[in-house]
């Protein structure tokens, strides 16, 4: 089992030294989310939250992942960092591909990509790109990403993309994992058929057993089962040594883990001391004694 810190929307000088942290902790990952604006108004809902508000997100500061993850890598050796996750479809895919393709070569391929479909129109809307049709979009966007990582020419003609041969320099040495986040029946389709892994948003755990069996099932029907796969989950398991087995029985490879709520409205009051004792004492406590 691979451990990952979840924090995000704190001070964006906490970064550096909550990645050292985490290394020097044993830690295998960092989370990095994405999010571009927050709009005045609006009546969408946040479908990972019971009652659907987004408030928590109103002043939060959020740092762009593709900014964010080199200031960590540059400041560590071994901790690899993944997006959770970038909303794809709000953007252009060879632009996304060269900013991911740099992250990759300059973390030394220490960088997973996750990537999703944001729930919210105002986010098409202010990006200026549709809201129809993204999912198809965002199937298109990871064969293009993919295929410029080689860095071989590439070209590409699809249903909404139609690229000349090009080649983007320089390409990481190691293929970039694309790790699929979302709940829904395509999202968990475009994971077995597309993607090197899922990526949960947490929830009740009898779910998460129904998720892992039809991402395994749409595996096999792609003919994929035999490829390696990561799982990505969050669950209140990974806090225990006994936990983890169990995650790890269901297929689990990463747990994502974190010590406060996300979803709080206002900012975040907790001291970076705070942080880095809860950081070690995870390090000690299920960390050491899992490996």
């Amino acid at each position: 089992m691979r451990f990952s810190f979840a924090e995000s929307m704190t001070d964006p000088t906490y970064y550096g030294p909550l990645a050292q942290a985490c290394e020097e902790a044993g830690w295998d990952g960092f989370i990095v989310p994405d999010s571009i604006a927050y709009p005045e108004e609006s009546d969408s809902t946040y479908p990972y939250t019971p009652d659907g508000t987004r408030e928590f997100l109103d002043g939060a500061p959020f740092i762009e992942p593709f900014t964010l993850i080199p200031h960590m890598a540059a400041v560590t050796e071994r901790l690899r960092f993944n997006t959770f996750v970038v909303k794809l479809p709000i953007r252009h895919p060879v632009l996304v591909a060269k900013q991911a393709m740099s992250v990759a070569v300059l973390s030394n391929n220490r960088f997973g990509f996750g990537i999703g479909t944001s729930p919210w129109p105002e986010d098409y809307t202010i990006c200026d790109e549709r809201w129809e049709r993204r999912g198809a979009r965002t199937d298109e966007m990871i064969e293009i990403i993919r295929g410029l990582a080689t860095g071989d020419y590439f070209a590409y003609d699809g249903e909404f993309y139609d690229l000349q041969s090009i080649k983007m320099t320089p390409a990481p040495t190691e293929p970039i994992p694309i790790l699929i986040g979302g709940h829904g029946d395509r999202a968990l389709r475009r994971a077995a058929e597309l993607g090197d892994g899922w990526m949960h948003a947490g929830g009740d755990p009898v779910d998460l057993a129904r998720y892992l069996e039809t991402i395994g099932e749409g595996r096999k029907r792609a003919g994929r089962d035999h490829l390696p796969f990561e799982v990505h989950v969050i669950s209140l398991d990974a806090y225990s040594v006994e936990g983890v087995e169990k995650l790890e029985a269901q297929g689990v490879t990463d747990a994502i883990v974190g010590f406060r709520n996300s979803y709080e409205p206002g900012p975040d009051t907790e001291s970076l001391d705070k942080k880095v004792e809860a950081i070690q004492w995870f390090g000690q406590e299920v960390i050491a004694k899992t490996r």
